[in-house]
């Protein structure tokens, strides 16, 4: 770890411009997690009216799913061989990328959406982008090799901490690189190392490909292996354990289940009842 904090040293002139604050890694409780297992086709019959709604309640994300379609038509020719994804799947992960104030959004929308399922349902106004970059990373994950990747994280102005064997998520989309020192360049106030098994390597889908960027979902839990807090720098390292969400499908649920009640047990890997929510009025729900 000492030769990071050699490396990072020019940053360290610029640590006075950018108050720093603490927060305690937890899981994320508040985060809007939806993994949409047993309804992806349901969603997909939805995504041209959100995005036409989402795009003009939202000009930057509208901008950013422009630029990025616009250099995907650039870009897809390029690729070593046939993409899983589909062309939305491909634009969504570099609409991530885009330069600016876009995925910060996002995030931070993603961070709170998931306060209650009213929250979700009215007041986030990303739906379709959640999906699609869900989706992504299911679809890219699927036949990642290797599937676990050892990445690293470098924060600015937020000193995270926390302890051994503590239970955390990111609860939001979460960028890392395979590059120590690419991971640096992003600040030194919190380090991260982190064994991530649902983090997808997004290299050949963003603005940035020299970034070496792994994207992490939400919904993955891991374990504290250790924490040191130093005086520059907090040191955080993950393993990671499982995937684990609180929500399941609730767009379509709201939209399909209002006259008759549909079974989604969330978090499962698993479709359990109703398939194509197909559902009998006496099957039981869930609040989530």
């Amino acid at each position: 770890i000492g030769h990071l904090l050699v490396s990072a040293s020019p940053l360290k002139v610029r640590r006075d411009l950018f108050p720093i604050k603490e927060v305690h890694l937890d899981m994320a409780l508040t985060s809007f997690d939806d993994q949409y297992k047993g309804c992806v086709e349901l969603m997909e019959a939805e995504m041209a009216e959100l995005n036409r709604t989402e795009f003009a309640i939202n000009r930057v994300y509208a901008d950013a799913w422009a630029e990025a379609a616009s250099m995907w038509k650039e870009k897809k020719a390029s690729l070593p061989e046939p993409s899983a994804l589909k062309p939305e799947h491909a634009i969504a992960l570099m609409a991530y990328t885009v330069q600016g104030r876009f995925h910060k959004d996002f995030n931070t929308a993603v961070r709170e959406a998931g306060r209650t399922r009213d929250d979700y349902l009215h007041r986030f106004h990303y739906k379709a982008f959640h999906f699609l970059l869900t989706r992504a990373l299911h679809l890219l994950g699927i036949t990642a090799q290797p599937r676990c990747h050892k990445v690293y994280r470098g924060v600015r102005s937020v000193r995270f901490t926390s302890e051994r064997a503590k239970l955390v998520r990111f609860g939001q989309f979460t960028s890392s690189s395979r590059s120590n020192e690419s991971a640096l360049h992003f600040g030194t106030d919190s380090f991260f190392t982190i064994e991530t098994c649902y983090g997808v390597n997004i290299k050949n889908y963003s603005f940035f490909p020299g970034e070496e960027e792994v994207l992490i979902p939400p919904f993955e839990k891991f374990k504290v292996v250790n924490f040191t807090r130093g005086q520059e720098t907090n040191f955080i390292h993950l393993v990671s354990l499982e995937d684990e969400s609180v929500y399941n499908c609730v767009f379509v649920k709201e939209k399909k289940c209002k006259m008759q009640k549909c079974f989604f047990k969330s978090g499962e890997r698993r479709w359990l009842s109703c398939p194509r929510l197909n559902c009998s009025p006496g099957a039981p729900t869930t609040t989530a």
